[in-house]
């Protein structure tokens, strides 16, 4: 990949540490072969969780779109419900990829059914929305959320429960972490669970550089 290439990442949300946390993701998957950039939505919700917060992401969305349209090869939505990407494929000519897309045809490609391991209860239904935007639905085996555990336990290990009661009783054979938030984990929860575990922000970047 050139060095010239950049990819600016639009984290849909205002939160800095998110945003730092999917920068960090995306340099160590670029290794110095390319530039990435990750830009925090101003005006927006600090998290994305309604269709209301994705409305109120738009215009900070649309301003980065168009501020950055001439300065960057690619952009990436890094937020797993892909809010806005219609409007922001509008905005520009260049490739526009989404971590929840991305990461959910690259399980279906690695595996027979994937699930998606939410933060929230209340997120599950935009995601299977999503699932049927993208006719991934007869990959589907299900969309979870942690259940309440003992407070001892470390959110990591309540999104690995998640997953193995989505490999247990969904027959999932991959998962897909649904959240931007969830960045980093995915490779110590596949040496937990043996089976394949898809970071959205990483797919986002193979797809990304391969249209580029």
């Amino acid at each position: 990949m050139n060095k010239n290439v950049k990819i600016l990442i639009i984290n849909p949300n205002s939160d800095l540490e998110m945003t730092k946390d999917i920068q960090e993701t995306a340099e160590k998957f670029a290794r110095e072969h390319f530039e990435v950039l990750c830009l925090p939505t101003p005006g927006a919700p600090k998290f994305i969780e309604t269709r209301e917060d994705e409305v109120l992401a738009a215009p900070g969305m649309i301003k980065l779109a168009k501020e950055n349209n001439d300065k960057c090869d690619a952009f990436i939505i890094a937020c797993h419900c892909d809010p806005n990407i219609d409007v922001i494929n509008e905005i520009t000519d260049k490739p526009v990829v989404g971590i929840g897309e991305a990461s959910m045809r690259i399980a279906s490609i690695l595996g027979h059914r994937f699930s998606i391991i939410q933060t929230t209860k209340e997120s599950v239904p935009l995601k299977e929305d999503l699932v049927r935007k993208y006719q991934l639905q007869d990959s589907l085996a299900s969309v979870r959320a942690p259940q309440e555990i003992p407070p001892e336990s470390s959110d990591e290990e309540r999104y690995i429960e998640a997953a193995r009661a989505a490999i247990a009783e969904d027959r999932a054979d991959v998962i897909v972490l649904g959240c931007a938030g969830l960045t980093g984990l995915a490779k110590r929860m596949q040496q937990e669970l043996g089976i394949p575990v898809m970071d959205g922000v990483i797919c986002a970047l193979i797809l990304a550089t391969a249209l580029i």
